[in-house]
């Protein structure tokens, strides 16, 4: 996955860095896995904006993404690795012996061609799904599940992976992509590898026009606002604002927001670093 570095032909190329694509096989997703996308523009039922600064946007189909990988024991043949306009990550298109297709997220590395499988008893190789407890220690896994059955939920977005560092008893201790260590239960699935398109957070989009093709509209920062309209608003001039906080109140810049009696802190080994 390489990038591609625009020349300064107009002011929105000047600073443009994109992904070159090379990696995608096709354009046309697989019609059986689509399904409509509605844009509520942050509204919620009753036409009211809870969400700020959002709108517009290219109209979008979503993709079926199979988290759960829960047809044990069928091998799959890759069909193509293709863009997901509804997640940082590349998808790819699985052909399974018994006829089924389904998309998955796509690991770094997969080729077109390539076999893979899922289920208990499979060889710990990539694209591979397989309980935490037959996958070997020191392994990159991504596609985490946090209770078994569920779907994978942890390291699905675009170069994101997590590692197994230990198992003991029925737990097995996983490092997290933001560094917090955590157990998590060996009958619970994972896929082996790296999550694709691992340059995304290098790209630079350049203009403001590509945030609003994404559906995101401009945002105004709080000091700029009335005192009716944020904590921070108001004053003669360009006034610092105070003490930072949301448009609700809630301090920023180091005031934790976790509940201390949250249920799955017991699983936390070690927090994630500031």
């Amino acid at each position: 996955m390489a990038l591609k570095k625009y020349k300064p032909v107009t002011p929105g190329q000047r600073f443009k860095v994109i992904s070159a694509y090379d990696d995608i096989t096709t354009s046309k997703p697989e019609k059986s896995l689509l399904c409509p996308k509605h844009s509520t523009g942050g509204r919620n039922n009753s036409g009211k904006m809870t969400v700020r600064y959002r709108g517009g946007g290219h109209k979008q189909m979503y993709r079926l993404i199979d988290f759960k990988r829960n047809k044990d024991g069928v091998p799959a043949t890759v069909k193509t690795i293709e863009y997901d306009p509804n997640r940082s990550a590349r998808i790819a298109l699985l052909f399974y012996a018994d006829g089924e297709k389904r998309y998955i997220v796509a690991p770094h590395g997969i080729k077109v061609g390539q076999q893979i499988i899922s289920g208990t008893g499979v060889a710990p190789d990539l694209g591979n799904s397989l309980p935490i407890g037959e996958i070997p220690l020191g392994s990159i896994i991504h596609n985490i599940e946090m209770r078994p059955g569920q779907g994978g939920k942890i390291a699905r977005s675009a170069g994101s992976y997590a590692q197994l560092m230990s198992r003991d008893g029925r737990y097995a201790i996983i490092k997290l992509p933001s560094g917090e260590t955590r157990m998590i239960l060996c009958a619970c699935k994972a896929t082996i590898g790296i999550v694709s398109n691992g340059d995304h957070s290098l790209e630079v989009s350049g203009k403001a026009g590509r945030s609003r093709w994404l559906g995101r509209r401009p945002r105004n920062r709080g000091v700029v606002m009335n005192p009716v309209d944020h904590p921070m608003g108001g004053g003669e001039g360009r006034a610092s604002g105070g003490n930072p906080r949301s448009r609700k109140g809630m301090p920023a810049k180091g005031y934790k927001t976790r509940h201390p009696k949250k249920n799955s802190s017991q699983y936390i080994v070690e927090r994630r670093k500031k």
